[in-house]
C-alpha cells in the first residue's frame, strides 16, 4: 500500500528516478508522481518502462517521462538528464535506484564480469548524480536518494560484486554530501533488506526463504516494494531538511 502522507512541495517538482521501471524503481516512481511531481525514469527494459508510463500517466497529475537508456552509457545519462531538464525544469530529486543483484560465484568472477557489475551496480549513482548536480545548483539545491542493501552487511557470500558496490554506495553517498553540501544539496542512502518483488520471486525467493526471512525480522511481514517509498519520500522532502549524508535501514527490524 502507497503511503497515504501528502508532500505538498513535490507538486510540479522535476524528479529522475533510475531503474524505474519495475519492483522499487517503479514503486518510487508511483510514489513521486501520486504526490504530483513531475517524474521522470530511466530504465533499460523498453516494453515494461512504457507500459508502467502509459498506466500511471493516466491517473497522475503530469504525465510520466519514461526514457529509455542503458546506464552503463553514461553520455547517455548526460543526454538524459539534459532531456528532462529541457521538458520538465531543474530536477530537484535525484533517486539511484538501478541495480542488479544477481547471483556470482567467487570462484567464477572475471575481470570483464567484474567491471560489468560495477558498472550496473554502481558507477552510474555517481554520474548521475553529477550529470544532475548543475540543475539542482540552478534551482538552489535538491536531494539525491541512492539505494544500497543491507546484503553487504550479513556476510553473504553470493554475490561479492554486488555485496562491494552496494557497501561502496554508502561511502559515495557520504563523500558527495560533503563535496554537495555547502550548494544546499543532500544526499542520503537507504538500505533495504528483503524486499519481494515480481523480478526476486521469480529468480530467487521460494515461499520458504521468505518466511525464513521474516523470521529474522522484527515485524513479521513481508517487505513489499511500496515498503521502500515513504522512507524515500521523506528523505526528499522538507522534512528531511537537516538530514545529509545518512544511511537509512529499511529492512522489518534485522539488523
Amino acid at each position: 500500500m502507497m503511503p497515504a502522507a501528502q508532500f505538498p512541495e513535490f507538486k510540479d517538482r522535476a524528479v529522475l528516478v533510475t531503474g524505474g521501471g519495475s519492483g522499487i524503481g517503479a514503486a518510487i516512481v508511483e510514489g513521486f508522481a501520486r504526490q504530483g511531481a513531475k517524474v521522470s525514469f530511466i530504465d533499460i527494459a523498453e516494453a515494461a518502462g512504457g507500459e508502467l508510463a502509459e498506466r500511471l500517466s493516466q491517473a497522475t497529475a503530469h504525465p510520466v517521462s519514461f526514457h529509455h537508456a542503458d546506464l552503463r552509457d553514461i553520455e547517455a545519462i548526460r543526454r538524459t538528464v539534459e532531456t528532462v531538464v529541457a521538458s520538465s525544469g531543474p530536477i530537484r530529486v535525484l533517486v539511484n535506484n538501478a541495480a542488479w543483484d544477481d547471483r556470482h560465484d567467487f570462484d567464477a568472477v572475471t575481470e570483464a564480469y567484474w567491471d560489468n557489475n560495477q558498472a550496473v551496480n554502481l558507477r552510474h549513482v555517481f554520474f548521475a548524480s553529477q550529470a544532475v548536480a548543475p540543475s539542482m545548483r540552478a534551482a538552489g539545491g535538491g536531494a539525491i536518494i541512492n539505494m544500497s542493501s543491507i546484503a553487504f552487511k550479513l556476510n553473504m557470500g553470493g554475490f561479492p560484486s554486488y555485496a562491494a558496490a552496494k557497501a561502496a554506495v554508502v561511502g559515495l553517498t557520504k563523500s558527495m554530501a560533503g563535496r554537495l553540501g555547502p550548494e544546499n544539496i543532500r544526499v542520503n542512502c537507504i538500505l533495504p533488506g528483503m524486499v519481494v518483488t515480481e523480478r526476486q520471486m521469480q529468480f530467487w525467493l521460494t515461499e520458504e526463504s521468505i518466511a525464513h526471512s521474516v523470521e529474522q525480522q522484527c515485524l513479521k511481514i513481508p517487505l513489499q516494494a511500496d515498503a521502500i517509498v515513504g522512507p524515500c519520500l521523506f528523505l526528499a522532502s522538507d522534512c528531511a531538511a537537516g538530514m545529509t549524508a545518512q544511511s537509512l535501514i529499511v529492512d522489518g527490524g534485522v539488523l
